[in-house]
């Protein structure tokens, strides 16, 4: 059986410097993500746009959801496969377009997990989890360009003293 729920989050714009967008080049593109009881995001567009290269912008945290779902599915159904993953880290990248008119979309992505496990462990076993991640991840479920993965696994060892 399904069921909806809804969630929130809230932003407020931080880029009026006092005359708000009377001219298109009088205000900031910057803005807090705002969300109830969680700690403000400072965000800005994209740099290419003009934006601030040291602020999180919407491509970034598009891009960061999508990662994040998969490596927190990846955990989950790790741990059901008895595949003890002590550490994940991931740096994906995606690729967009912009036509003439400003317009973008993204692509693209490919994520590119580096997951420890112990030594020993049947990574062709820990490698065929992220195909089974897409019926669950919700982002991965909700956008409309293919994700890919290229994931590398470093098996720890175990030191003898």
């Amino acid at each position: 059986m399904r069921k909806e729920h809804d969630y929130t989050a809230g932003i407020a714009w931080t880029g009026n410097r006092g005359e708000g967008t009377r001219t298109y080049k009088g205000y900031d593109r910057t803005w807090e993500i705002r969300t109830a009881g969680k700690v403000p995001v400072l965000c800005s567009n994209d740099p290419l746009l003009g934006g601030d290269p040291s602020r999180h912008n919407p491509e970034d945290l598009l891009l960061s959801a999508l990662a994040s779902c998969h490596m927190l599915w990846y955990l989950h159904l790790a741990s059901n496969a008895g595949i003890a993953v002590s550490a994940y880290e991931d740096h994906p990248i995606a690729t967009g377009e912009t036509e003439a008119s400003g317009a973008g979309r993204f692509l693209r992505a490919t994520l590119h997990p580096k997951i420890t496990v112990p030594a020993g462990t049947d990574l062709i076993k820990a490698d065929a989890i992220h195909h089974e991640i897409h019926k669950y991840c919700y982002i991965a479920r909700s956008v409309s360009f293919p994700v890919t993965y290229a994931a590398e696994y470093l098996e720890e060892t175990v030191s003898e003293e």
